[in-house]
């Protein structure tokens, strides 16, 4: 009876399928179906590998393993696997650390498949001993998620919650790298999350507000004296006043020389001297959760969906404040 070597009916999550029998007889036929790779290994090392097709073992397609058993014509053994390379889905979530070690979760999904059969061979399913689709998934998803750690950690957690799209493009490319040195081609990172603590959602809205994280890091000593006003309504109005617009108050900037006007004649109506580019706008809203631009006057960020905590002369507060920073007014 001829030996037929064939993977039948593989799941869609199956990456890798190991043949059982690791005997293999001269004539046997191998079936490799489309988006598949069948590869003979032997002690760990590859040999030879077969694409797509109706496959006839002989000495003339198997040169390598032929040798190896010096040229008998008797039953080998081989290792034989099958490798899909097909796209495959992988979801990921974890903790770390941001660059002012803010812990920060965040969660996602990516999209992967093999580029480089040989060297997946070699450095995972070899190297690693896994011949288990589970196994390699589970090997996959770990090594992903210990570089997304290590890379969200050269980011500030402004650039996390502000500017995720920009982190989410750096960190895959960042991640092809790391996927390509086992064979694999990461195709896409999207990451749908992330989350802080109360306690730094506070401090990045702040940074947000004065824009100067150093000036934030004293918001321990802030959110005090905001503790000892709540004790004192009289207090709130004498000397907390004056103290927390001092720490928050941001460094005094450069100032900017003022454009001589070019043309002849007297300046045209409304010329007051050039205008840096992109200046950022007097009256506009920050999100303190988002870190997104609102509507002025908004309830509800329009993109994270929280509700907008205002005082009574419509200032933005912090959750949980007890007087509002800008007017002093006493939040109910």
């Amino acid at each position: 009876m001829v030996q037929v070597i064939e993977w039948t009916n593989p799941g869609e999550d199956e990456i890798i399928w190991r043949y059982p029998n690791e005997v293999i007889k001269w004539g046997a036929q191998l079936i490799v179906h489309e988006y598949e790779v069948a590869i003979f290994m032997r002690d760990g090392k590859v040999y030879d590998v077969f694409g797509p097709g109706r496959h006839t073992l002989t000495t003339q397609n198997l040169p390598l393993l032929y040798k190896l058993v010096g040229g008998s014509n008797s039953p080998f053994k081989a290792t034989v696997i099958f490798v899909s390379m097909k796209q495959f889905q992988g979801r990921y979530g974890g903790e770390t650390q941001t660059r002012e070690l803010a812990p920060v979760k965040y969660y996602g999904v990516y999209w992967f498949k093999v580029s480089d059969p040989v060297l997946f061979l070699t450095e995972v399913v070899g190297g690693q001993s896994l011949y288990d689709t589970q196994d390699v998934t589970k090997f996959i998803r770990a090594y992903f998620n210990e570089g997304m750690m290590k890379h969200l950690s050269a980011y500030s957690i402004v650039d996390l919650f502000q500017n995720l799209d920009m982190v989410s493009t750096q960190v895959k490319v960042k991640l092809m790298e790391d996927f390509r040195r086992l064979g694999l081609e990461l195709v896409d990172v999207k990451i749908e999350g992330v989350n802080t603590t109360d306690e730094w959602r506070q401090r990045l809205f702040w940074i947000m507000q004065t824009g100067n994280a150093q000036a934030v890091m004293q918001m321990d000593t802030a959110k005090q004296v905001a503790a000892e006003l709540g004790k004192s309504e009289g207090a709130a109005i004498g000397a907390g006043m004056m103290i927390m617009p001092q720490l928050l108050q941001q460094p005094a900037q450069p100032a900017q020389p003022t454009q001589p006007y070019a043309g002849g004649g007297a300046p045209p109506a409304g010329y007051q001297g050039a205008q840096p580019a992109g200046a950022a706008q007097p009256n506009q809203e920050i999100c303190p959760y988002c870190g997104k631009p609102i509507p002025p006057g908004a309830r509800f960020c329009p993109y994270c969906g929280h509700e907008i905590k205002r005082c009574p002369n419509g200032h933005i507060v912090p959750e949980g404040a007890k007087f509002c920073p800008v007017c002093g007014a006493k939040i109910e």
